[in-house]
């Protein structure tokens, strides 16, 4: 019997699905963390430069080389585990070191990204973050490190997963330039679950650093917006007013709309992107089942006053821009409607003057015709008189004659002129 064919893309999107695992360790460990994203046309950018980078890091260590094609890679560098991920606008890489330093957060620990490499780095740091990882202690001892690692004012702090772990953030930049996140695990839980929180916590500082540049480009974008909305209303009460002649209106309208498009196509992959970004960074929170610890905020509530008005900034000005845009299209109809009847009206004035001109013509040719007749009458006498001067003889006399063949010359004259109008009529 022949088996049925497969779809050709069967298998690559079946294997897609496992194509990147979590990570799998245990405490006591750190990670490195590190997200690259080019400054501009991220999106287009050439991905074999990425793929070079990881490389040229594979090589210092001796490690295998991913597949010419590759958009992740996880192997043994050295005395650490890496993990790389080219996403759409940035790569990732994740690097594991088991045991952990006598200082917390030693900036020496994310020296297995060395400076050297990083300069030569194809894009720029979007964010990058050290996870220290430790077997839990109690909550007093718990208490204690966050105090002394972190800064209370900002810091969110939660037992994840069913109270397997605790983890806190403060969510602010050290002086060695990194995010700092803590993560006391209980000695019971696997190595996969721990994987799958370190990887939860990399992802949430990702993707809410990735959704923050849509509320960079708001807030430059703004002031331009705020001009534009103000123009268009000017625009709009010269149109009501009278105030300026429609095509000049018209002409500044177009411009005015053409702008707010060119606005709306520059920043709509933004806002889309940032749009994904927020539920991702959502996702993630919402996946580590949080519960208070100690009475602190929790990720979810250091988010929803921190991170969501900004989400919302970004959400309202992409409405706004959208209104502006339905503003000026409705606006330029209304505009286009007026020239349109004033300039109906205008025809109908022409209209109305051709017509008279054309009575005045037609008076003119009546007259001219009537005048044609008298000329052809005119010569037709004088021809007639001529033929029939030998009647003079019998002593009819010129001017009788003439009389005579006057009257009905004239009818047959002006009856072939009124012949021939009827015929060409």
């Amino acid at each position: 019997m022949t088996p049925i064919d497969d779809h050709p893309l069967r298998y690559v999107l079946a294997n897609e699905l496992h194509a990147r695992p979590f990570p799998v360790t245990a405490a006591p460990c750190t990670v490195a963390f590190l997200a690259i994203k080019k400054p501009k046309a991220a999106v287009a950018r050439d991905r074999s430069e990425d793929l070079s980078h990881l490389i040229k890091l594979l090589d210092r260590h001796g490690a295998p080389h991913p597949q010419p094609d590759a958009t992740h890679y996880a192997g043994q560098i050295g005395r650490h585990w890496l993990k790389w991920e080219q996403h759409t606008e940035f790569v990732t890489y994740t690097a594991i070191t088991q045991n952990v330093s006598e200082r917390p957060f030693n900036p020496a620990d994310f020296e297995v990204f060395p400076p050297d490499w990083l300069m030569e780095s194809p894009g720029q740091r979007v964010t990058s973050a050290m996870v220290r990882v430790v077997d839990r202690p109690d909550a007093d001892a718990i208490n204690t490190s966050l105090s002394d690692w972190f800064e209370a004012e900002s810091l969110a702090v939660a037992r994840v997963l069913d109270d397997s772990a605790v983890c806190a953030c403060d969510f602010r930049i050290d002086p060695a330039g990194h995010m700092r996140f803590a993560l006391f695990v209980n000695k019971e839980i696997g190595r996969r679950r721990t994987g799958r929180i370190i990887q939860r916590l990399c992802e949430i500082e990702t993707y809410k650093a990735m959704s923050m540049l849509g509320f960079a480009r708001v807030k430059q974008m703004s002031p331009r917006i705020g001009e534009l909305d103000w123009q268009l209303t000017e625009l709009m009460g010269q149109m009501t007013d009278n105030s300026a002649q429609p095509d000049e209106l018209l002409k500044r309208l177009l411009a005015t709309s053409i702008e707010l498009e060119t606005l709306s196509a520059q920043c709509s992959f933004r806002f889309a992107a940032t749009g994904a970004y927020e539920a991702i960074v959502d996702q993630r929170i919402e996946v580590l089942r949080e519960e208070r610890f100690s009475g602190r905020q929790s990720f979810a509530d250091f988010m929803m006053r921190r991170y969501d008005p900004a989400m919302r900034t970004v959400k309202s000005t992409e409405r706004r821009l959208q209104a502006l845009s339905d503003r000026a299209i409705r606006a330029g109809d209304l505009l286009r409607t007026r020239v349109d009847v004033e300039r109906s009206a205008e025809n109908q004035a022409l209209l109305a003057s051709m017509d008279r001109r054309a009575d005045l013509a037609l008076r003119l040719q009546h007259t001219v015709e009537g005048l044609s007749v008298v000329a052809i009458s005119y010569y037709a006498v004088s021809l007639v008189s001529y033929l029939l001067y030998p009647l003079t003889q019998t002593g009819i006399s010129k001017g009788m004659l003439t009389a005579g063949v006057t009257l009905p010359v004239v009818l047959v004259v002006w009856y072939a002129i009124r012949s021939i109008r009827k015929r060409l009529g």
